[in-house]
């Protein structure tokens, strides 16, 4: 279950870290990328302690975004055929 649902206008932008963060309990900061929100993720988690939050927001908000990471395909690479002797 998540610690808590948080707003994507309540969280901040960490240039440093390139990922919308939020305060954790513990001192440390929920993260989550754009490129998560993009490909429809919502949780949000902390790398010092177990807790996670749940995002919310609009992902069409994400799809428009002129980021670098537009241009890579988003979708899982396709498995080539492979032949066995």
């Amino acid at each position: 279950m998540s610690y808590d649902d948080v707003e994507i206008e309540d969280m901040e932008w960490n240039e440093e870290l390139q990922a919308f963060t939020y305060p954790c309990p513990c001192g440390d900061l929920f993260q989550i990328t754009k490129d998560d929100l993009r490909l429809g993720e919502e949780i949000a988690r902390c790398p010092s302690c177990s807790l996670y939050i749940t995002v919310v927001y609009n992902q069409e908000d994400f799809l428009g975004d002129n980021d670098k990471s537009k241009k890579k395909n988003l979708e899982p690479a396709k498995q080539l055929p492979i032949s066995v002797a």
